[in-house]
């Protein structure tokens, strides 16, 4: 693979994780702005800012981490149509791929995730509760 077609790969690869990683912030958001009663009844009770933080970040990281075992089974099957189709190119799904990719979603989650958790964690109850 040449210096141009690797570039190009890379600009298209980290464009489409932007968007992705964009959808999972306005998904986060939505489900902050729909939740807004639930985590100040929460917040009433003595739920801390740490454990509401948390809970949202850990579903940003749960539809990151499906994204990405999707991905990895659409380029596993690419993988082995291209091996099938033309078996002269060296092509391989590594373990280091699946690694990497997970690490890679991971992250996404975390800094997608980040903004919506510290608005949801930073809600007062008493606003919460008489959001309509």
């Amino acid at each position: 693979m040449n210096t141009g077609t690797a570039i190009a790969s890379l600009f298209i690869a980290d464009l489409a994780l932007f968007v992705g990683a964009f959808g999972i912030m306005t998904i986060s958001f939505v489900s902050f702005k729909q939740r807004t009663k639930e985590i100040g009844t929460r917040k009433a009770l003595g739920a801390r800012r740490r454990t509401i933080l948390l809970q949202f970040l850990i579903e940003a990281v749960s539809i990151c981490l499906i994204g990405g075992v999707v991905g990895l089974g659409i380029t596993y099957a690419t993988c082995l149509g291209i091996r099938s189709a033309m078996p002269a190119l060296p092509i391989e799904f590594s373990v280091s791929l699946i690694f990497i990719s997970m690490v890679v979603s991971i992250v996404t989650g975390i800094v997608s995730g980040f903004l919506p958790a510290l608005g949801a964690s930073r809600l007062d109850p008493v606003d919460a509760l008489r959001y309509e």
